[in-house]
């Protein structure tokens, strides 16, 4: 599985970049690798791929502050892509974007030969997006998961293989646009003469007509059924975070680009430990007696339990780490720790024995905080608000 580059590097610029500046990036890492310039150049298609993917993520506000804030995971890149190049999209996806980078007719209008792309500037279909919640433990989130979902979506239809067309129906090109999906009209203005370029509405800008429809879809290409999806985790998510799975969403109507499935993470509540980004908390309640004479307590952990020694004396408030016993990075950063918070349990009502050994240690010197004691848990307690 290769490794995925950063998509600012892919693409030659800084965090920084303005949506100018990415575009920009992306025309000339297009042009320079397109596959037409390196006809059977096998590593020239996967960069075309990578700076496209690169393009799609940093060029959508949303997905960049994902991005920026998580990683590729952020954009579901390993989610469900198998962490390979190009993020599961396919030419048809890249040639979708030239329009907008290009102007519509660019250098490279003819795509036929190469990846199922469409020339001469005709409309490809596009699935739209779905949204499923996926709510997690913290030992899932821990480890990673792997999650099965069933979706209710549109898929291709089974009858027609999704073209929308009966068997042995054949295709004729558009007669309102000559198949070029497009009509071009020329405005005059005060400015001059502008020209406009809009989708041929007679065969919503696909440049051709299905002359026999199906009869299961409707000459659709797509039907509504469920799908069992399988949807791969990466460990140290977060509540609110949202995943891209790339092509799962909604399939196109007649054999165009599916849409993605949105996976929107949720966490469930732990009954002991509490996260705070990758490390997770614990507040351990002692007694009067066990924080005065120390011992040895069990201290749950996402899996397991592991047994803690209390130094004798210790203070309410102190804290104890445990290392790498958190939640790891989902940037693969490192592994968060366990805090143990020290809480001291004072008892609210006491028998006529207790209150009489109570009075008597109330007595000993020991039992009275020195200038010295009294200093050391000033300083502690003022950390806590610094």
């Amino acid at each position: 599985m290769a490794t995925k580059r950063d998509f600012y590097e892919v693409l030659e610029i800084s965090k920084s970049a303005t949506a100018e500046e990415i575009k920009k990036a992306y025309r000339k890492k297009a042009i320079q690798y397109h596959p037409d310039k390196n006809p059977g150049n096998k590593e020239a298609e996967e960069k075309f791929k990578e700076a496209a993917e690169a393009y799609e993520v940093l060029s959508d506000p949303a997905k960049k502050e994902r991005y920026d804030q998580f990683g590729h995971a952020g954009v579901g890149t390993s989610a469900a892509s198998g962490g390979s190049y190009g993020g599961g999209m396919s030419m048809d996806d890249i040639f979708s974007h030239f329009g907008d980078i290009f102007g519509g007719h660019s250098a490279f209008s003819g795509f036929g030969g190469f990846g199922g792309g469409r020339s001469g500037g005709q409309h490809v279909n596009r699935g739209s997006d779905l949204r499923v919640r996926v709510k997690l433990d913290l030992q899932e989130i821990a480890k990673g998961v792997e999650k099965k979902i069933k979706v209710k979506k549109y898929v291709a239809c089974k009858h027609c293989n999704g073209t929308g067309a009966e068997h042995g129906s054949s295709y004729t090109t558009c007669s309102s646009c000559g198949g070029k999906g497009v009509k071009t009209r020329i405005v005059n203005t005060m400015l001059g003469q502008m020209q406009t370029t809009a989708p041929c509405s007679a065969c919503n800008g696909e440049g051709r007509i299905i002359t026999n429809k199906c009869q299961e879809c409707n000459g659709e290409g797509i039907v509504r059924d469920e799908e069992v999806i399988t949807i791969n985790i990466p460990a140290g998510v977060a509540e609110g975070m949202q995943l891209n799975a790339s092509g799962k969403g909604n399939a196109a109507r007649r054999g165009g680009v599916n849409g993605d499935l949105l996976i929107m993470i949720e966490e469930e509540e732990h009954p002991e430990l509490i996260r705070d980004e990758n490390d997770l908390v614990y507040n351990l309640l002692l007694s009067v007696p066990s924080a005065t004479l120390g011992g040895t307590v069990e201290i749950p952990t996402i899996d397991s339990k592991v047994k803690v020694k209390i130094e004798p004396g210790t203070q309410p408030g102190k804290v104890l780490r445990l290392k790498g016993k958190g939640l790891p990075s989902v940037n693969h950063y490192g592994t968060g720790d366990l805090l143990i918070n020290i809480s001291v349990y004072i008892p609210e009502t006491l028998s006529r024995d207790e209150k009489k050994t109570m009075e008597t240690l109330m007595e000993s010197s020991n039992f009275k905080p020195n200038q010295s004691v009294k200093k050391k848990i000033f300083s502690h307690f003022k950390e806590m608000f610094q």
